[in-house]
Formats: structure tokens, sequence, C-alpha cells
């Protein structure tokens, strides 16, 4: 079995530094006025990017889980 510093610090690493660079940017976006949270489509685009990090963040654990159990 691979060990931890294999397998799950990069994948730490990975989310966690990249998302605090993904944090900061959308509160950079957020405070520079580029998105407006009151139009729809604003929230819809704004709400696709959070979903898209989680989404990436799952699907990137789940293959390191089958990869090291399948």
């Amino acid at each position: 079995m691979p060990s931890f510093t294999h397998t799950w610090l990069p994948y730490i690493y990975l989310y966690g530094l990249g998302g605090i660079f993904f944090i900061s940017g959308m509160l950079l976006v957020k405070k520079a006025g580029a998105i407006d949270l009151t139009k729809k489509r604003h929230r819809y685009w704004y709400r696709v990017l959070i979903f898209g990090f989680f989404y990436f963040m799952i699907l990137h654990a789940v293959w390191i889980l089958a990869a090291m159990y399948l």
C-alpha cells in the first residue's frame, strides 16, 4: 500500500494551496466589483465555479481511493 506522503500529502497540497488561491481570487473578483451577485447570471457562474472546485476535489479523491484499494 502506498504511503501517506505519496498519496494524500500531494492531494492536500494541491487542493489546500490551490483552494487558498481560488478563494483569494473569488474574493478579489467580488471586492473589485467584477461580479454582481444580485444578477441571476452572475450568481449562476459564481456557483458553477465553486461547485467545479469541489467537484474536481471529490473526483480526484475518489480516483486516489480507487487506485489504492481496487
